[in-house]
């Protein structure tokens, strides 16, 4: 049986890590879905009511997933940390309750009429469902982002005793929603989801494109045109997004450094107080030890001399960066930490080569003909995700020991009656119930895709079923 601290906290990283899926795949598609929506109206184009229809299928079914397996997150506060939300829930709560009655209610009220009205309403109130969908998508990140990225820089609040016990009483709701960590986090994780979507959407096209051997003039072949299309505004998207995000992580990085200097330590596995740190952006230990317990000065890898320290303070590559050694309190799971990070980089950098990559092939209208592009994009399609998945660990992981930080260790904040036996078999059981989800989640998605979009002639009658009795697409 597994200590109730360490299986609690595996057992919500499990639940989180195949969560997180699906917000990424409804959050990235939606600004997809209203740009395909609003030129569906406004051309009447059928290729736009193909792309509509066929991803607007995908975010269904990653709402409804993410819909049951986000639900659990909030009851295992209670199962599992009761004692953290016994001391944190006068700040927490709010969010919590607030992104369930504001954005969920929104999204899940409008998702019906945007999934299932398009015969049903006019033009404009169809617009406005995409609108209000998309919307109440990114409205629940924000609220769940508040609510996270408070227990990163814990700001608006007086510690107090309840009972005897130590709660944390909500003073400035101004200062603790609005905090200094959650414009950061709001803005790297919004644009990381619209760029793993993109990477998705690139992947699939791409895959369809070389098996079917799709070229520039080909536009007989069903399904042809819509792939095409799909492939380059995945495209246009990604020139945009990858480097983005390579340029806020890097600002993202120094307010890390100022705000939680034992993560960022944690992050470049510098235990000894030093300066000119390099930043490796691939490493490998040089002994078996350094594997599970990395150190700077024990490393061989490619990185950039100084980088690190350059990283932390904006432009000095001689910047001190206070070691893990200095702080009271025990270091973060190093390793993880450590290596988690490197993977979340590398792939960052591998996304914006492959942006320029494919935008020098379209340049050149080589788009379609280069079968090489096509296979780096398929398999790239889910590196978007596996990028959120170990940048939320460097979050998470990087905080600890503490649940809330400086105030509230993890340790204290389980429930205090659970036992090992109950702890242990909820997390069996949580890990058969989610591993069964994620692979059903995973075989309707890929039939979906195997399928492919609704044929011409269908998106033709639909039209022609939403036009007013006596008129016609060829009126």
């Amino acid at each position: 049986m597994l200590d109730p601290v360490i299986a609690s906290r595996l057992q919500f990283a499990l639940t989180t890590i195949v969560h997180i899926i699906f917000p990424v795949m409804s959050m990235g598609l939606a600004p997809f879905l209203i740009y395909f929506t609003w030129k569906d109206i406004r051309t009447d184009d059928p290729v736009y009511e193909q792309l509509r229809r066929f991803w607007t299928k995908i975010f269904a079914v990653s709402f409804v997933v993410g819909t049951v397996t986000g639900i659990v997150l909030e009851f295992e506060f209670g199962t599992n940390f009761a004692a953290f939300s016994t001391a944190a829930g006068e700040l927490f709560g709010g969010p919590l309750a607030t992104e369930g009655m504001m954005a969920f209610m929104l999204e899940a009220t409008f998702l019906g009429v945007f999934v299932f009205g398009r015969e049903k309403v006019s033009d404009a109130l169809y617009m406005v469902s995409a609108v209000a969908v998309g919307l109440g998508t990114w409205l629940s990140a924000v609220w769940i982002l508040v609510a996270n990225s408070w227990m990163q820089t814990p700001r608006g609040y007086e510690l107090a005793r309840e009972s005897g016990q130590l709660v944390v009483s909500l003073v400035d709701p101004i200062a603790a929603y609005a905090n200094p960590r959650f414009p950061w986090m709001f803005v790297h994780m919004q644009n990381a989801a619209v760029l793993s979507v993109a990477l998705f959407m690139a992947g699939v096209a791409a895959y369809h494109v070389w098996q079917r051997g799709i070229s520039a003039d080909d536009d007989d072949r069903e399904g042809a045109r819509f792939w095409r299309k799909t492939l380059k505004i995945a495209l246009v998207v990604l020139l945009v997004t990858a480097p983005f995000q390579a340029i806020h992580g890097d600002a993202y990085g120094r307010h890390v450094y100022e705000t939680q200097p034992q993560k960022f330590a944690a992050m470049e596995a510098v235990w000894e107080t030093d300066s000119y740190v390099p930043e490796y952006i691939f490493a490998i230990p040089t002994s078996l030890d350094g594997i599970t317990d990395p150190r700077a000065k024990e490393l061989f890898g490619i990185g950039i001399p100084g980088g690190a320290s350059w990283l932390a303070s904006g432009g000095d590559p001689q910047a001190e960066i206070t070691g893990l050694n200095e702080f009271d309190t025990e270091a973060p799971p190093v390793a993880i930490v450590f290596w988690s990070f490197r993977l979340m980089v590398a792939a960052g950098f591998w996304f914006i080569l492959l942006a320029f990559w494919a935008g020098y092939r379209w340049w050149a209208d080589e788009l379609y003909e280069d079968d090489l592009l096509h296979k780096a994009f398929v398999g790239s399609s889910l590196l978007g995700i596996f990028a959120v998945e170990v940048g939320w660990i460097v979050t998470e992981v990087g905080r600890q020991p503490w649940v809330i930080q400086g105030v509230l260790r993890t340790s204290e904040g389980v429930s205090p009656g659970l036992t090992s036996f109950e702890a242990t078999l909820t997390l069996v059981g949580f890990a058969v119930v989610y591993t069964g989800l994620l692979a059903l989640y995973t075989y309707v998605i890929r039939r979906i895709i195997r399928e492919g979009p609704p044929s011409v002639d269908e998106t033709e009658a639909g039209a022609e079923a939403a036009a007013p009795a006596g008129v016609t697409g060829d009126d």
